[in-house]
């Protein structure tokens, strides 16, 4: 009988739970179906403003950085260029078919004006800084008139269309004309003189650049690329990307310091301010390490070569320069008067300490003048510091 009566109440008890479990399986779900879908919405709404406040931040920032375009442009003066639609600009191009070249800035396209004119434009993607390099080369080209500094036509800014409209150069850049085709040993084909009247041409625009204009402009890229040659092969600096305008006429040392510019043709301060402060001699530095390329018709430095020597030219050319300024026998292709000129004012451009360097005018003096009153100038790899 008890274990009749314990067998009925674990039969009750079995009974008792499996009627239990649905009730509480319904509790759960009455709890948990709306926590969870509560815990979902809440996810989404916090997702759906995100998105929203991106989309909203996203067009704020644009039209900020829209209006702060507009203020810039204003303040630098720059709204009396031709300003150009991107559709204008998009039917110059012819839909931008000609592509001249590439670069981290964007592209270059053939185009063509109204009037006629062939035009290259500059079409800019993702400027830096919210378009600083696209102020820069308004600001500083848009202010210049000097027969060797390229003339910006004008400009496009769009929301995040940015595009420049320069005067066509026919010859492209400097650098097509400088290097020799290692193979054959070929001599530059412009010849020394017509690379004498270029380099002349190319201390004039940078003479004007740092005292002829209203505010001193250093370029801070001077290097063949950035040389364009119209269809007399006169010389005309461009890309403005990296300048910087100097208000005053101080401009002996700048309190701004950054790593800008080429390797290989960054001066030493630029890089380590040991050297001294950043200055127009910078620009100095530069414009003498691209001239010696000129005269090598190779890159200042390259481990190609078969000697050892011959790596860093400018080294390798110092070493071979006689204190009468005249070149071992064996270098008969730098024997010209003016080749000759172009390598001392070279090698007294880059030395290492800006001091030591002359000033632009200088250099446009020492290349108008005769050999006979030019110095040696010392090994720029070892030079010291100069008190002048």
């Amino acid at each position: 009988m008890g274990a009749a009566v314990g067998g009925g109440d674990e039969g009750v008890d079995s009974m008792s739970g499996a009627a239990s479990l649905p009730i509480a399986a319904r509790k759960i779900i009455t709890i948990g179906v709306p926590c969870g879908v509560g815990i979902v919405l809440t996810i989404l709404l916090v997702l759906y403003r995100k998105i929203i406040f991106s989309y909203v931040s996203c067009w704020w920032n644009k039209k900020e950085t829209s209006t702060n375009m507009e203020v810039l442009l204003e303040n630098y003066g720059c709204l009396g260029l031709q300003r150009y639609k991107y559709s204008e600009v998009k039917k110059m191009t012819n839909s931008f078919k000609d592509t001249l070249g590439k670069g981290g800035y964007g592209c270059v396209f053939k185009g063509q004006l109204r009037d006629g004119r062939l035009v290259a434009i500059k079409v800019l993607n993702g400027s830096k800084g919210n378009g600083e390099d696209f102020i820069n080369e308004v600001a500083t080209i848009g202010r210049t008139n000097h027969v060797n500094v390229v003339s910006l036509l004008g400009f496009c800014t769009e929301k995040t269309k940015q595009a420049l409209v320069y005067e066509f150069m026919p010859n492209g850049s400097l650098e097509r004309f400088i290097y020799k085709d290692k193979e054959s040993n070929i001599t530059p084909p412009l010849g020394w003189e017509k690379l004498y009247q270029i380099a002349l041409g190319i201390a004039r625009g940078l003479k004007y650049l740092h005292r002829g204009c209203n505010t001193s402009i250093l370029h801070f890229d001077i290097k063949p690329h950035n040389i364009l040659l119209d269809e007399n092969f006169c010389p005309k600096i461009s890309d403005f990307g990296m300048a910087k305008l100097c208000p005053t006429r101080d401009i002996s040392s700048l309190s701004w310091l950054g790593a800008r510019g080429t390797p290989c043709y960054i001066a030493p301060e630029v890089l380590f301010r040991k050297f001294g402060g950043v200055s127009h001699k910078s620009d100095v530095y530069s414009y003498g390490m691209m001239v010696l390329e000129m005269i090598g018709g190779r890159k200042n430095i390259d481990a190609t070569v078969e000697n050892l020597s011959e790596i860093y030219f400018p080294q390798w050319i110092y070493n071979h320069l006689k204190p009468d300024f005249n070149i071992e026998r064996s270098f008969e292709m730098f024997e010209e008067e003016s080749t000759k000129k172009m390598i001392i004012v070279a090698l007294w451009c880059i030395q290492r300490h800006p001091s030591n360097r002359p000033s632009i005018s200088k250099v446009v003096e020492m290349l108008e003048g005769n050999n006979e009153e030019l110095q040696m100038p010392p090994n720029p790899t070892l030079s010291s510091s100069s008190s002048s």
